[in-house]
């Protein structure tokens, strides 16, 4: 073998050399990043179920505060319907009385002249 062909199989060589160690490098970048891929995949996973069981345990306090709120406004149209009731009651008696009066006055005015 002559010195020009031993330096071009040296030189096919290193290139297959380089090409494999590129082609190595490739695969590790590639199995990290399926790694990277698969710990961010566990990782959102994780705190996912974290989230919903955080969300879970506030349930009974989401639910009381709902029912605080509810009863509050229950209260609230319940002392309304009682004012308006009271204010209409209050009408009612002063409309009766002023009626009984003059039911009286008109019964009065029978008794005292049957004719009229």
């Amino acid at each position: 073998m002559s010195a020009a062909s031993s330096h071009i199989t040296d030189a096919m060589d290193d290139t297959l050399q380089r090409l494999l160690d590129a082609e190595l490098r490739a695969e590790q970048l590639a199995r990290q990043a399926e790694d990277d891929q698969e710990r961010l995949i566990q990782e959102a996973m994780a705190e996912a179920r974290a989230e919903h069981e955080r969300f879970t345990a506030r349930l009974p306090e989401l639910h009381r505060a709902f029912v605080a709120k509810a009863e509050e406004r229950a209260e609230q149209s319940i002392a309304e319907l009682r004012r308006r009731y009271d204010e209409r009651h209050a009408l009612l008696r002063d409309q009766a009385e002023h009626r009984e009066e003059e039911a009286l006055m008109d019964a009065f005015q029978v008794l005292l002249d049957p004719e009229h």
